[in-house]
């Protein structure tokens, strides 16, 4: 009797959320992730969203080593957690990659990189950026494409414009953004090396010479980076 060789596992998909930063321009007096919003910390919706999500096989939160807050402010929480975070957040993603490889996580699963101060979070987005990349050669992540007239400053006079910038063909990146753990850990891994900035996962992927596809997000799936930015959010979610 010939026997046959069992099939390859399908790739599975992860969530990490960086979550080692100060965000000090957000003016809460703390780390934004844990400033409290609808009575509960930012990162506690965030997780929450990512909890609904029946595809991702678990999450994984990046800390800084010395956080001694994430448990008090997200009680009940039984996804992973590492204490790997660096002073950047290109650090802390390449750390937490490292986490999710101890965690049985192999090269051709994808992991979803998502910001987490972007707490309006809705399952359906995450789910829509999956359907979009699950079958992708590269990955891709949540953008919108820019409808504003944009404006350079002028040099040395902050605050003055200089000139229009094109906006045909621009995006705002949004998270989360979805890559394959061996290119993503590849691609930073490069980018460190050569000393290229790197905003995003994409921009990472992007000094490869790849080209990430570009799924469309949504107006409510914001950053809070600002004092304002809190402001929107809690009436934003007061209406849902």
């Amino acid at each position: 009797m010939t026997s046959l060789s069992a099939a390859p596992a399908p790739p599975r998909c992860f969530a990490l959320v960086p979550c080692a930063g100060v965000g000090l321009r957000a003016g809460v007096g703390g780390p934004k992730q844990y400033a409290l919003l609808a009575s509960r910390a930012v990162v506690a919706h965030t997780l929450a969203a990512l909890a609904a999500v029946p595809r991702l096989a678990a999450s994984l939160v990046v800390l800084a080593p010395d956080d001694r807050q994430f448990e008090h402010h997200v009680p009940g929480y039984t996804g992973w957690v590492a204490r790997c975070g660096g002073a950047t957040r290109a650090a802390s993603v390449l750390a937490g990659l490292q986490a999710l490889r101890a965690q049985g996580a192999g090269d051709g699963d994808w992991v979803l990189v998502h910001d987490a101060a972007r707490c309006l979070l809705q399952p359906v987005w995450v789910d829509r950026l999956i359907d979009a990349c699950l079958e992708d050669a590269v990955g891709g992540l949540l953008a919108l494409p820019l409808a504003d007239t944009l404006k350079a400053e002028a040099d040395g006079e902050p605050g003055r414009a200089a000139a229009t910038v094109p906006r045909a063909g621009k995006w705002a990146a949004q998270t989360p953004q979805m890559f394959r753990l061996g290119l993503l850990q590849r691609a930073l891994q490069a980018a460190a090396a050569a000393g290229a900035e790197v905003t995003d996962e994409a921009s990472a992927i992007e000094h490869l010479g790849l080209a990430p596809r570009l799924v469309p997000g949504d107006l409510e799936n914001i950053k809070l980076t600002w004092p304002a930015d809190f402001a929107l959010a809690r009436r934003l979610l007061e209406t849902r």
